[in-house]
Parts: C-alpha cells; structure tokens; sequence
C-alpha cells in the first residue's frame, strides 16, 4: 500500500474494532481486499470493504504513456457492505481515458447491486510534490459524480515529514484519510510514537492495521472527534515451511 499519503473517500461510519495485542480480523468490520488475497470469512462480517481495481502508471516510465492495469477481484463482491473501489497510482498525470475506466467500473459495481460509496487513492507522495497531489485530487473530486466520496491512504512515517495543518487542507475535498500503521506485511515497530501527530487531524480519519500485526490502542486517538474506526489489511496466511 502507498506511503503516508492522504487518506480515503467518505465519512465511514463503520463502528471501531476491538483493540487487541496482536490484530484478529474477526474483531473488525471494515477490511482492505488485495490483489492476490483470497477472500476470507471475515468479509461476511463486513460494513466496510475496500477492493483494489486498478493500477494506473506511467508506461516505462514516460509519463506521457499512462496505463491502467485491472487488478482485484471482479464484480460482485459483497453486497452488504459499503464498497470502495482502491486504485493503486504511480502516476499523476492521467488522461482523460483513465477517468473514463474508473467512472465506468463505479457504474457497473454499482448495476451489480454493490453499495458503492466511493473511491479511495493509494499513492506515494512525497514531501516536495504535495501541492501536486492536492491539485490532483482536486481535479478527481470534481470529475467525480457527486455521489462518490472521495479518500486516501498512508503511511505514518508521512506525519512525521508533514504538519497535520497541511492534511487538514484536503477538507473539502478528500471525505476520508485512512493513516497505515504497518509497512510491507509487518506493523511499523515505533508506530506508537507517530501517532500524537495523527489524533492532531481535524478530518475524519481511520487507522490502517495488518492482519496479524500488533496493535494496542491509545486513548486519545478514540477521543479525537475525527475518529471513524479501523481498516484491517487482508493478508494469505503464511505456509510453514
């Protein structure tokens, strides 16, 4: 998943999981759904899911040949839950086509008789380029139908490189902002000591586990008035060898 970027589409009001030493999907209601993950039984539980349909890059990285990869499952997935469709991006500079395919793939989810709520953004943004990225989202959000929310996600390392106060600029445009605290398949070590700066998000935001990660909550991030829950990331469970 990106690097600490901004957060994800909506005010999702899915109720905030149980929190424990060591993360049990089964104790939560909103979940991430990955290439390569196979569904689990836990999604029959679900409020919330987020399924990845796409990957949109630069062609050998000329950013003049932008692709869109299907990933993810296919339609329908879960029809209980409220449904956002994630992109995976490592480009910004779409073309027309590429909203195109994305707008398409809300409809037909939408036909299938998914609740769909909206789109979530999984990019990389680093420090220098953010005002890229927030004219980027910016212009999403208005090619958007309104009845979409808009999100992002990222990564804590990214609090410690970026004020809270310029997150904060997104509302109004970007409904959610998902805060991951694993890197890779593993919980961040010091995860502990980056959130101070999180619960300072005057934005509705959620907070990003893995599968099987460690996770013991802090008081104040519940207390925050911005607080929507967790997201647990889905993950196959591992072969002994």
């Amino acid at each position: 998943m990106a690097r600490f970027v901004l957060l994800s589409l909506g005010l999702l009001f899915c109720a905030p999981g149980i929190a424990a030493s060591t993360v049990d999907a089964s104790n939560y209601d909103a979940f991430w759904l990955w290439s390569g993950v196979t569904p689990q039984p836990v999604l029959k539980q679900a409020r919330c899911v987020y399924v990845l349909q796409g990957q949109i890059e630069a062609k050998h990285g000329d950013e003049s040949q932008v692709r869109f990869i299907a990933q993810g499952p296919t339609v329908p997935h879960n029809q209980q839950a409220d449904v956002w469709l994630a992109y995976r991006v490592h480009t910004l500079h779409w073309t027309p086509r590429e909203y195109v395919i994305l707008i398409a793939q809300l409809h037909r989810w939408q036909r299938a008789g998914n609740n769909v709520v909206g789109v979530q953004i999984d990019f990389d943004a680093h420090t220098l380029h953010l005002q890229e990225y927030f004219e980027f989202l910016q212009q999403l959000r208005q090619r958007l139908p309104s009845e979409y929310r808009l999100g992002i996600t990222g990564l804590l390392d990214w609090s410690s490189r970026v004020d809270p106060s310029q997150v904060n600029r997104l509302r109004g445009i970007v409904d959610e902002v998902v805060v991951q605290t694993y890197q890779g398949r593993h919980t961040i070590d010091n995860y502990s000591a980056y959130l101070p700066r999180v619960s300072q998000l005057t934005m509705p935001f959620k907070i990003g586990l893995i599968q099987g990660g460690n996770w013991d909550a802090p008081g104040y991030i519940a207390e925050s008035p911005w607080f929507r829950g967790y997201v647990v990331f889905l993950q196959n469970p591992r072969v002994p060898k």
